[in-house]
């Protein structure tokens, strides 16, 4: 793991270790839990759109990135994180894995959708996040969907910083939820939120 992580990541890594985060999701699902909400959530997102990738912004050990490749996404995994990057790329080597932050990202405009899942705008450096928000920005195809979940606590982004940083990026809100199933938002401590490149 590399020094160069932004602090709140490099001391979630410290207290967890990977192949037991591996198999809590494999445990979810033998108990009869949906491990794969943020997939079903991006592929109903795409229904009727066609030909632009999909990008897994801080993919981790790839969990839902291969769960869009099986369904036939055409999908490319993120992170900063090479020991993830690696396992990613140990199960599926077939996928594109590129290490590297979100404000790394080229100006590509290629991809309908970037997905943030879990807590990745958090984990990402306070002075990056307004940085990284845009280049995701940058990165999608006009009418593409930035796709955003996460925890909201004291010192992390509340949604009205992101959706700022998302409105300086030029992008619309169109939807947020408290769920990956889309259950309504009200407050509370997560959301999930969709802003579209106009």
């Amino acid at each position: 793991m590399s020094d160069a992580l932004p602090d709140d990541w490099r001391r979630w890594r410290r207290a967890v270790d990977l192949d037991e985060y591996e198999a809590r999701w494999a445990r979810i699902e033998a108990e009869g839990g949906n491990p794969h909400g943020e997939a079903d959530l991006v592929v109903a997102l795409l229904a009727g759109r066609t030909g632009a990738p999909v990008l897994d912004g801080g993919c981790g050990t790839g969990r839902v990135a291969i769960e869009l490749a099986r369904r036939g996404v055409d999908v490319e995994g993120l992170d900063p994180d090479g020991d993830m990057i690696a396992l990613a790329r140990g199960k599926a080597p077939e996928l594109t894995w590129r290490q590297e932050g979100l404000q790394d990202l080229a100006d590509e405009s290629r991809f309908g959708l970037v997905l943030l899942a879990g807590n990745v705008v958090p984990y990402a450096d306070p002075a990056d996040r307004p940085g990284a928000v845009a280049a995701c920005a940058r990165a999608l195809r006009t009418g593409g969907l930035l796709v955003a979940g996460f925890t909201l606590r004291p010192g992390w982004p509340s949604v009205a910083d992101y959706d700022g940083w998302c409105a300086a990026a030029g992008l619309v809100l169109d939807a947020r939820w408290s769920t990956w199933t889309r259950d309504p938002y009200a407050g509370g401590d997560y959301a999930v939120s969709v802003h579209r490149r106009p």
